[in-house]
C-alpha cells in the first residue's frame, strides 16, 4: 500500500515538472517575438510632416487574430475585429475614432474620417 503511494506520488511530481518545464517553454517563445491571441502590435511608423499644416503617417502592424477575426483599427489603434466589417467596408462599425471624435465613411469606402469638434480631420485610408 504504501509503495503504491510513493509511485503515485513520483509520478505526479514527474507529472507536475513536465507541466512546468512546457509553461516556460510556451512562455519564451511568447517573448520571442509571438503574439498572444487577439492582439496587435506596431510593427513600422512613418511620418511625413514636409506639407504644411498637414502630416501623413503610414504604419504596419501585426496582429493575432482570433477566427473571423482580421486586422483593424479601434479606437485609433491596431485590434483585431469581425472580417464582416472588413469585407462590407463599413469602416465606423469597428470604432476607429478617438473618443469625442465622429466617424463618416469616405464617399467610396476607400477608408474614413476621423473629425473633433474643433475642426481638426483625420483621414485614414485603407490599401
Amino acid at each position: 500500500m504504501q509503495s503504491g503511494v510513493k509511485t503515485l506520488s513520483a509520478g505526479g511530481g514527474a507529472s507536475l515538472c513536465c507541466l512546468l518545464l512546457l509553461w516556460l517553454i510556451y512562455s519564451h517563445l511568447l517573448r520571442e517575438g509571438q503574439l498572444a491571441v487577439g492582439t496587435c502590435e506596431i510593427v513600422m511608423l512613418n511620418r511625413d510632416s514636409s506639407v504644411p499644416r498637414r502630416t501623413i503617417a503610414r504604419q504596419t502592424a501585426r496582429c493575432a487574430c482570433r477566427r473571423g477575426q482580421i486586422a483593424g483599427t479601434t479606437r485609433a489603434r491596431p485590434a483585431c475585429v469581425d472580417a464582416r466589417i472588413v469585407r462590407s467596408r463599413q469602416w465606423c462599425e469597428m470604432a476607429p475614432c478617438l473618443e469625442g471624435e465622429i466617424c463618416s465613411l469616405l464617399f467610396n469606402r476607400s477608408g474614413w474620417t476621423c473629425t473633433r469638434g474643433s475642426g481638426r480631420i483625420k483621414t485614414v485610408t485603407v490599401y
